[in-house]
């Protein structure tokens, strides 16, 4: 072990207390998925279906909460907060962080939607941890500090008269609690959104202890239990949270109109979740139809052969590009797949899969998917100082400068990232198209028509992801199957709602796109059981997590574990930062103490052991 990894284990021993989460609900392996990996393999269809199960936890929590009243009382609380001049923010980390930015996109679209709306459209902020930067990749070291969230919601003006939705799945990460006290120590109304037992958090944190204990902030418990991929509460975790938020966004909207246009046909506030519950039972329905299984899995199988081959995958989308985004980005740090590349970083690893939108460049792109300019982190070293001990400054400020917005623009989603990204044989294309923008499937100016041609005149494989009617999908899978033969297409048929942000569409696509990749990584190894072997230690809570998994498969003790941890991540750490493919860092740890080998040949073990 060398002296840096050895005191870098050392200083994560020290505060490991902090982060040891093993214990939490969500870290649990959910019985539904157990025997996921092997399932999977022989059927994807099967595999689906599993996690689909699971998704009925989502059901059930669901069903508790609209029954509840908590809607009401919540979107009362923002109501009287935003008439009264005051704004909401959403605040999280990882999949929260993504969360709060696609919440926040949906409520603007919508106002931007409607004729003499007021400044309703600008009354939500979102607050993710590493800023806009972080919809791609995760920022390290944002995720631990409380001090970060704390200066990232200040900056954007939190004051007494604003709500602030602090949202984290495990109720435990540190940026998200520090958005949560800065929001209380200005006078803001706080609701503290978690997924894990107040008892359980009681118990194992004593930064969750606080927050639950106070009795200026208002506790939204949402524990549906274990993730289908065991830890990754990116699935049913954050899953519940957009039924939840939608909802109370959906009463605040309709309370709004009513107000603005008291003649107008506005859905009735008070029925908006017995009528989300409705159609998500629908929804659920419709994802566990051996039909709708059928069809995904031979989008996953197409996406299984893609990568295999070493090739890559383009994703079309624009109504639902921040659905795609979030889903694509995530599989990053799930599964240690290629990262979004940069469109002139020739040295960092080719991205398995990447997203682009209609827009010609790049910057209408991005605010095209976040419905406002992209806003990123840009701290001053006198801003950052005071935040961090002064021997992580200098790391910090390195981060710093590798997240402004000048380098998301390197993220070309746009047309003019297209020639860096050409479609190529043994790829694919991937259009998500809702039924709203179905002019974009037909010929000849529809983009997304135009891609999927050029995808196959290019010898590479088309799919499509059609969400809308059942009628309109039908007649679409048609289309395509008449006009591009081969093309496979997933017919997400969603029930007809009133509802006026449309919530149910987002929470079926976000099942059905977390079951897509999620199957994917499975069939390619990524995943032993329902337990994801290749996460990426990215955060202190990550890093206990591979302690953990490692730990488990080689019998060492907890200390022992994270020190070859550390080791491996030493050894790993320079392709990690340049963005270049890299070997599991837990699949290498146990390689290594099961063989005695080094890092290198444990690299090589590994290799060869993949490739059987």
């Amino acid at each position: 072990m060398s002296t840096t990894s050895d005191a870098r284990s050392a200083d994560f021993l020290k505060i490991a207390s902090q982060f040891q989460l093993g214990g939490l609900t969500t870290e649990g392996s959910h019985p539904v998925t157990a025997r996921l990996s092997e399932v999977a393999r022989e059927d994807p269809a099967a595999g689906l279906g599993l996690l689909f199960e699971a998704d009925g936890d989502v059901l059930r929590k669901y069903r508790e909460f609209a029954r509840s009243g908590r809607a009401h009382s919540i979107a009362a609380t923002v109501l009287r907060a935003l008439e009264g001049g005051g704004k909401m923010f959403f605040t999280g980390c990882g999949s929260t962080g993504r969360l709060s930015i696609q919440l926040v996109s949906i409520w603007r679209d919508f106002w931007q939607r409607q004729p003499a709306s007021g400044d309703w459209e600008h009354r939500a902020f979102s607050v993710m941890a590493g800023g806009d930067f972080a919809l791609i990749k995760a920022v390290e070291g944002f995720e631990d500090f409380t001090a970060f969230g704390r200066k990232q919601i200040a900056d954007l003006g939190v004051a007494a008269g604003d709500v602030v939705f602090a949202i984290t799945e495990g109720g435990e990460t540190s940026f998200v609690i520090g958005t949560a006290w800065e929001g209380v120590d200005v006078g803001a109304r706080v609701i503290f959104v978690y997924n894990n037992p107040d008892d359980v958090l009681d118990a194992t944190v004593q930064r969750s202890r606080e927050v639950i204990a106070e009795p200026r902030i208002e506790k939204l418990n949402l524990t549906t239990g274990p993730m289908s991929i065991t830890g990754s509460t990116r699935m049913q975790a954050t899953t519940i949270q957009i039924c939840v938020l939608l909802t109370v966004l959906e009463i605040v909207c309709r309370e709004l109109r009513r107000r603005q246009e008291p003649t107008a046909a506005v859905p009735d506030p008070a029925a908006a979740p017995a009528e989300f519950l409705a159609a998500l039972e629908q929804a659920h329905a419709e994802l566990c139809s051996p039909g709708l299984r059928a069809e995904l899995a031979r989008l996953v199988a197409l996406e299984e052969g893609v990568y295999r081959a070493g090739c890559r995958n383009n994703y079309f989308a624009d109504r639902f590009a921040i659905d795609v985004l979030t889903d694509t980005t995530e599989r990053s740090p799930t599964y240690c797949t290629p990262p979004f590349r940069k469109f002139d970083d020739l040295s960092a690893s080719e991205s398995w899969a990447f997203l682009f939108v209609r827009q010609d460049q790049t910057p209408a792109a991005w605010e095209r998917l976040l419905k406002r300019p992209p806003r990123c982190v840009e701290w001053s070293e006198a801003e950052a100082r005071p935040l961090v001990p002064a021997d992580k400054l200098a790391r910090t400020l390195e981060i710093l400068g590798r997240i402004r917005t000048p380098e998301l623009m390197r993220f070309r989603i746009g047309q003019d990232g297209l020639p860096a990204r050409p479609p190529t044989p043994g790829g694919s294309a991937v259009a998500v198209c809702g039924e709203a923008e179905a002019g974009l499937l037909e010929p000849p100016e529809g983009f997304f028509r135009q891609q999927l041609e050029a995808t196959r005149r290019a010898g590479a494989l088309t799919g499509a992801v059609l969400v809308g009617s059942a009628a309109w999908a039908a007649t679409s899978r048609e289309k395509l199957a008449t006009a591009l033969p081969g093309t496979v297409a997933v017919t997400l048929a969603v029930p007809e709602t009133h509802l006026l942000l449309d919530g149910v569409t987002r929470a079926a696509l976000k099942m059905l796109l977390n079951a897509l990749s999620t199957c994917t990584m499975v069939r390619l190894g990524r995943v032993m059981g329902n337990t994801m072997i290749w996460v990426v230690p990215s955060n202190l809570k990550l890093i206990d997590r591979a302690t953990r998994y490692i730990h488990r498969l080689t019998g060492l003790e907890y200390e022992a574990a994270n020190r070859l941890l550390f080791e491996v991540i030493e050894f790993v750490e320079p392709r990690m930062k340049a963005d270049q493919a890299y070997p599991p860092v837990v699949g290498m740890a146990v390689i290594r103490q099961r063989d005695s080998l080094g890092n290198a040949e444990a690299e090589r073990r590994l290799h060869e052991e993949l490739g059987r």
